[in-house]
């Protein structure tokens, strides 16, 4: 079998935490369980690019348990988990082609080793592989069903390269999900970037300034997060909208100008880019600390700080020192990649559950439904957002009440009023 990653004497320990988190997403248990009964992906070739983590590998697991043949990649050169990688090689006998801290040429040459596999159906995390597949095997898309896109920036970028006509086969965007990002994208990320945070710096964050660029769902969760942990948070928006709620939510407001000046901490989860940039750079205090919790690390505009810095220093794993023209010093984690996961163990397995689940039938419903798609960016079907609901619940032991069918004859008439 043909793999290319770190060491496969990690494999045992792998295995052991696949299993830990395993015990966190019941949802995809009981997915798996009737995958293996009715194989309902037999004979599917799938491409994925994802970050390589326990949860990620208890979903490529629920794959193969359907009948698929599952390829892997990283989506980010520092999210991948090298013993999960190692077990999935090993245990589970699925090809994948990643290591933690790889340079760009290898993360692209492991995309095009998924790709060279000529999978029916894609799944994506950032829409490298997708765009990938387009730029460079355009003559394999008529072989591709569809595809699945996990995260607010891949389906930032697919649905652009729909309404250029450009998107030559169908994609679900399982992130927009109401049983993904209302959890994943608020709670995950809220949770998962304060751990990455925490566990790289040790800083007390109880009275700090903790600057948020950005206020969709994951800038809430993060929000809600960091105002647990005693710090004063501050939000920064470009959407008035979205700025009006945080003031309601009782967060300061401010632009980034103003923020940078007093900021100790800044976190950036806008998805797009140069959002810190030099004017703000300068404007901060001495020891500041900078992460990024968008996927790409194009948040902070590192080549601008840079620019303005005399001294770059390693003090620790993840954490590089700037020192600025000024003489203050900046400490930016990892690379400005993912702090939540190049920094930490990225999102809880339990909100993991939902998402992947969502993956899991939304490839499902690419096989049975592919040949009436158009080459468009979909929803989740809503049938599929319930049902991973109803599964969690039930996992969780909880019922909820149903309507009657007084109660469902007044919700679809008219007559009936004061």
């Amino acid at each position: 079998m043909e793999f290319h990653i770190k060491d496969l004497s990690l494999a045992e320990r792998g295995l052991k935490l696949i299993e830990w988190a395993e015990m966190e997403m019941p949802v995809l248990k009981q997915i798996r369980e009737k995958f293996k009964e009715k194989r309902p992906l037999k004979g599917v070739r799938i491409g994925g690019c994802l970050h390589i983590t326990t949860e990620t590998a208890n979903l490529v697991k629920t794959l193969k348990e359907g009948g698929a043949e599952v390829f892997l990649c990283a989506s980010n050169p520092l999210s991948t988990k090298d013993e999960v990688a190692a077990a999935l090689v090993k245990y589970f006998e699925i090809p994948v082609f990643a290591i933690r801290g790889e340079d760009k040429e290898t993360y692209y040459s492991h995309i095009k080793a998924v790709l060279s596999k000529e999978p029916h159906i894609t799944i994506d995390d950032g829409a490298d592989l997708v765009t990938t597949l387009h730029k460079e095997r355009s003559y394999t898309l008529e072989k591709i069903w569809g595809g699945t896109e996990e995260t607010t920036t891949g389906v930032i970028r697919l649905k652009a390269m729909a309404r250029q006509g450009l998107l030559k086969y169908p994609i679900i965007a399982v992130n927009d999900a109401l049983t993904k990002h209302l959890f994943d994208n608020r709670y995950g990320t809220g949770q998962s970037t304060i751990d990455g945070i925490l566990r790289t710096t040790n800083r007390l964050l109880a009275g700090a300034n903790f600057v948020i660029a950005g206020f969709g769902w994951c800038g809430k969760g993060l929000a809600m997060r960091a105002r647990g942990m005693g710090a004063k948070v501050i939000i920064t928006e470009v959407d008035p909208i979205k700025a009006l709620e945080a003031v309601m939510e009782g967060y300061l407001v401010m632009s980034m100008n103003k923020a940078a000046e007093i900021g100790d901490f800044f976190c950036t989860v806008t998805g797009n880019k140069s959002v810190i940039r030099k004017e703000h750079f300068l404007k901060m205090k001495d020891g500041a600390i900078i992460a990024n919790s968008g996927h790409f690390d194009i948040e902070i505009d590192i080549e601008d700080l840079k620019s303005i810095s005399t001294q770059i220093r390693q003090i620790k794993e993840e954490v590089e020192e700037y020192t600025l023209v000024n003489g203050r010093r900046i400490y930016l984690l990892c690379q400005g990649r993912l702090v939540n996961l190049a920094g930490a163990e990225g999102h809880p397995s339990a909100v993991m559950d939902m998402s992947f689940a969502n993956q899991a039938l939304c490839i499902e419903y690419i096989v049975k439904n592919y040949h009436k798609l158009e080459k468009k960016v979909y929803p989740v079907p809503e049938e599929i957002d319930r049902e991973v609901a109803k599964l969690k619940l039930k996992a969780m032991g909880i019922k909820i009440d149903s309507l009657t069918l007084e109660q469902e004859k007044y919700l679809t008439s008219w007559e009936e009023g004061t």
